[in-house]
C-alpha cells in the first residue's frame, strides 16, 4: 500500500510539471487538434471504468480515514439519485434501480475498505451483495449487517451546506433509523465532507486527461471566434450560440449549460446600432462562456475576441492592455492558492494585492470536475466579494481542479475612456507543484477580420 501511495504522489507531481503549458493560439492551427481525437462511446466507457476502479481502490480509503468515518452509506432510488451515486457505479449505469444502496466499510489498513451493495440488483465485481435473501426488506438486511459490523461512525449523505452531500431523502432516513434502532442511529453522522472530497479529488489519469478535455473546449472556441462562423454585420450572437450548441452535440459531447456570447462596444457604436444590437459589428469586443462534458468531467471557459474594422490588422492597444491586466489578475489569484487555505482567505488576499497594483478586480473561482459548478473550494461569488459564508471556509486540497474565473474593469483610451469588463475563465489544477492552468490561457485576443 505504501508503494502505491508513493507512486500516486510521484505521478501527480510529474503531471503538475506538464499540464497548463499551451493554448491553441500559441501552437497554431496546423497542429493536431484535441477535437479530432474524441473517443467513441464504447471506448469512453472503458476508460471511465478503469478510472473508477482506481478511484475506488485509492481515494475512498484515504478520504474515509481523513474524515474518520468507518462506514459510508449511499441510499437512493431510481430517478432520484444521490449526487454521488452515479460517480460510484460503472458505465453504462444511467440510473439507480429501484432502491439502491451502496456500502463502504473500512475494516482497517490490513483488510481495506469493503465495497458492498444492498440493492435489489447485483453489481458484479464492483460491489459484493449483502441482499442475498430477497424475502427480507432491504433496510432490515442493511441493519443486520451494520449490527454485525458495529461501526463507530456511520456516514450518511445529509448536509445543510453542500447540495452534493445532501442526497439522502427524508423518507429513506426515517426508514434507516427505524431499522437501526436508537443505539445504532446515534452513530449516524453527516458524510458531507466525504461526498465533497470524493467529487473534488482527481486521480493521476484524470489530471492527465483533463488537459485533453480542456483542449477540446479551446478548439471549439477557436472555431467560432473566427470568420469560419462569424461574418461581421450579418451574424448575430444568437447565431453563434446555437452554432456552439450544435457543434458540441455534433461531436457526441454535452454542454452542461447553455453557451453565451455577448458584445461590448463603444458608446458611439452602441448608439449607431441600437436598433439591432445583437448583430456582431466591426469594432466589437466579444465574450463567450462555454462548458462541455466529456469522460465524466466538465470544462468552463470564458475568452474574448475583437472584430476588426476595415483596414485594421489588430485590436486597439487599450483592449490588449485590458487583457494583459486580466492576465495579471489571474497570476495574482493563482499564486494565492496554497494548501489548507480557505476560499475566503484566498479571496481577501487576492483582492488586496490586485487593488494595490491598480487593478479593479472581481474574483469568483469555483471547483470544476464531475459537475460544472462542482464540489469543493470556493473563492468568492460574483455578488459576494466580501466572502462566502460557510462554503468559503472549506480548505484547499491537492489534486483538485477549478474554473479560475474573474474579471477586471479597465477604461479603454480608444473608446473615450469607456470602462469595459474583461471577463476570463480557464481550467486550473492544484497539486503539490502549485496552481497551474490545465491547458494554458488566453493571452491574445482572437481576431475576426
Amino acid at each position: 500500500m505504501k508503494t502505491k501511495k508513493s507512486l500516486f504522489i510521484l505521478t501527480v507531481v510529474l503531471l503538475s510539471m506538464v499540464v497548463g503549458t499551451t493554448h491553441p493560439q500559441d501552437i497554431g492551427t496546423a497542429a493536431v487538434r484535441d477535437i479530432d481525437n474524441i473517443l467513441q462511446e464504447k471506448d469512453r466507457a472503458k476508460v471511465m471504468n478503469e478510472i473508477l476502479e482506481w478511484r475506488l481502490e485509492h481515494i475512498i480509503p484515504e478520504l474515509m480515514r481523513r474524515e474518520r468515518i468507518d462506514m459510508w452509506l449511499i441510499i437512493c432510488r431510481e430517478y432520484n439519485e444521490d449526487p454521488v451515486y452515479l460517480t460510484l457505479v460503472p458505465e453504462p449505469t444511467m440510473a439507480a434501480r429501484r432502491t439502491s444502496i451502496l456500502i463502504f466499510h473500512d475494516k482497517g489498513e490490513e483488510e481495506g475498505v469493503a465495497r458492498l451493495t444492498g440493492s435489489f440488483y447485483g453489481m458484479g465485481k464492483w460491489y459484493k451483495s449483502i441482499f442475498t435473501d430477497q424475502s427480507k426488506d432491504q433496510f432490515e438486511v442493511l441493519a443486520e449487517y451494520i449490527k454485525e459490523s458495529a461501526p463507530k461512525k456511520i456516514g450518511i449523505n445529509e448536509s445543510e451546506t453542500w447540495a452534493f452531500g445532501d442526497g439522502l431523502s427524508a423518507s429513506f432516513k426515517a426508514s434507516l433509523i427505524k431499522a437501526l434502532g436508537p443505539e445504532l442511529s446515534a452513530r449516524l453522522v453527516s458524510a458531507e465532507n466525504l461526498c465533497v472530497g470524493w467529487l473534488e479529488t482527481r486521480s493521476p489519469r484524470e489530471l492527465s486527461l483533463y488537459r485533453h478535455i480542456c483542449g477540446i473546449a479551446h478548439d471549439i472556441i477557436a472555431e467560432f471566434f473566427s470568420n469560419q462562423v462569424i461574418v461581421p454585420d450579418a451574424t448575430t450572437t444568437e447565431d453563434v450560440v446555437w452554432w456552439i450548441r450544435q457543434r458540441i452535440t455534433g461531436l457526441g459531447l454535452e454542454p452542461w449549460f447553455q453557451p453565451s456570447v455577448s458584445i461590448q462596444r463603444s458608446k458611439k457604436d452602441s448608439e449607431l446600432y441600437k436598433d439591432n444590437p445583437r448583430v456582431i459589428r466591426r469594432g466589437d469586443l466579444l465574450h463567450c462562456d462555454v462548458g462541455i462534458v466529456y469522460l465524466g468531467l466538465c470544462t468552463d471557459t470564458q475568452e474574448n475576441a475583437y472584430v476588426c474594422r476595415i483596414g485594421e490588422t489588430d485590436a486597439p492597444e487599450g483592449l490588449k492592455e485590458a487583457l494583459r491586466r486580466g492576465n495579471r489578475l489571474q497570476d495574482i489569484v493563482m499564486a494565492e492558492h496554497r494548501f489548507g487555505r480557505t476560499g475566503n482567505e484566498v479571496l481577501s488576499t487576492s483582492l488586496e494585492k490586485a487593488k494595490a497594483e491598480g487593478l479593479t478586480p472581481a474574483v469568483y473561482c469555483h471547483p470544476l470536475g464531475v459537475h460544472g459548478h462542482a464540489a469543493g473550494f470556493v473563492v468568492g461569488l460574483w455578488n459576494r466579494q466580501d466572502g462566502v459564508p460557510v462554503r468559503g471556509d472549506y480548505p484547499l486540497y491537492y489534486n483538485t481542479c477549478y474554473a479560475i474565473e474573474m474579471n477586471n474593469k479597465y477604461e479603454v483610451p480608444e473608446w473615450n475612456n469607456q470602462e469595459i469588463r474583461m471577463g476570463l475563465e480557464e481550467g486550473g489544477v492544484f497539486t503539490k507543484g502549485g496552481c497551474h492552468f490545465i491547458d494554458g490561457r488566453q493571452t491574445k485576443l482572437f481576431l475576426i477580420k
